[in-house]
């Protein structure tokens, strides 16, 4: 039989799923309340629910939640803002975006932020950490918030991929000040399009970010602030609440299948596997593994009808915008070394055991051929 496993497969996804999205949406037609209508509201006390926070705020994309977010802060011209290499170029943007200067820290073995390397990147004008969940694994917390304490700065968590990840029990997005997170088609908690919102317990902050969000408006009558349009419509807050009933469900699939790769990989040589650690909760929006030869690998499994992808192939500052940060090649070698080994494989909770067993296969195929050279 010829298996084909495509990378992502969203239409596998939506397919079940279809008639109660159409109802959905029919729901917020017929109510025609289509900005910051009562899904929005529900959707953000579900979600905050799901956080363990007191306050969520909905916003149109996952970019716009780390601008708000830096925004009601108080960061911008003059503020510094710590933060890594080897995220998406959105988590570097929002801090350039509201005029602050981004601060690249290098990575661990995890890919996520190397606490140890932030003592020395502050300044008098580090005014936030930006630390990234990458790949839907939590970044160490304690250590980070250990840092921010005692220099008095804010932690503003970049959870992008990592909806229901947990650090020691606790769900990202509640560790910092303010959590923010991508509703983005590709996510684990997807919108049918754009979508963002950010997490806080702090009353006054989640105000701030519900006036932001919304052209500065207290009332519609009181513009209490010059701001731009950043808020969820209606619509996908209404899509997003079906959705949020299969999350779990979704992502313990995931990571059953997270677990299978581990453990049908784990004893190939030169193949580097994520591995949770004690008090981890990875929730695998990617599986990157790393590995020599990994274009090789690539090209190898998409002969065998195996979609895959690189997150990300160019770290930030070395990227055509990026090189205005001063930062030359070799300026972080981890991330930069990880950036020649990562790839992605097919993660998504709908792979069926086959698709699973094929890509296992393929991936051991090219390792049996190696070593016979």
């Amino acid at each position: 039989m010829d298996v084909k496993v495509p990378y992502v497969d969203i239409a596998r996804q939506h397919s079940p799923l279809k008639q109660e999205l159409l109802e959905a949406v029919a729901r917020v037609i017929d109510h025609g309340n289509f900005i910051l209508g009562p899904e929005v509201i529900e959707f953000e006390s579900h979600f905050a629910d799901l956080c363990g926070v007191r306050h969520a705020v909905g916003v149109n994309s996952g970019t716009d939640a780390l601008v708000l977010a830096l925004k009601v802060l108080g960061v911008g011209p003059g503020d510094e803002v710590i933060t890594v290499p080897n995220s998406f170029v959105a988590t570097v943007s929002a801090v350039k975006i509201v005029g602050a200067t981004p601060v690249l820290v290098d990575v661990r073995d995890d890919l996520n932020m190397d606490p140890a390397m932030i003592e020395a990147a502050l300044t008098p004008r580090t005014k936030v950490i930006l630390p990234v969940h990458l790949t839907g694994r939590s970044c160490d917390m304690d250590a980070v918030l250990r840092i921010a304490e005692a220099h008095r700065l804010r932690v503003v968590e970049d959870c992008a991929q990592a909806v229901l990840a947990e650090h020691r029990g606790r769900r990202v997005g509640s560790l910092g000040t303010i959590g923010c997170f991508s509703l983005h088609p590709l996510k684990t908690l997807n919108a049918c399009g754009d979508g963002g919102i950010l997490t806080t317990s702090d009353p006054e902050l989640a105000e701030r970010l519900r006036v932001e969000r919304n052209i500065g408006l207290k009332t519609r009558e009181d513009c209490v602030a010059f701001a731009g349009n950043s808020r969820l419509d209606t619509m996908q807050a209404a899509m997003l609440l079906v959705k949020l009933r299969h999350l779990e469900t979704w992502t313990q699939k995931r990571r059953r299948n997270a677990h299978y790769y581990q453990e049908q990989l784990r004893d190939i040589p030169g193949l580097m596997l994520p591995l949770e650690r004690d008090g981890e909760r990875c929730v695998y929006h990617t599986f990157v593994i790393q590995a020599e030869r990994r274009d090789e690998l690539k090209t190898h499994l998409e002969s065998r009808g195996i979609g895959t992808s690189i997150h990300y192939p160019i770290p930030i500052h070395l990227q055509t915008a990026g090189q205005s940060l001063g930062h030359p090649a070799g300026a972080f070698p981890v991330a930069e070394r990880q950036a020649r080994r990562i790839l992605s494989l097919p993660i998504y909770p709908e792979l069926a055991t086959a698709q699973l067993d094929h890509v296992v296969t393929a991936i051991r195929d090219f390792y049996r051929k190696g070593a016979r050279q």
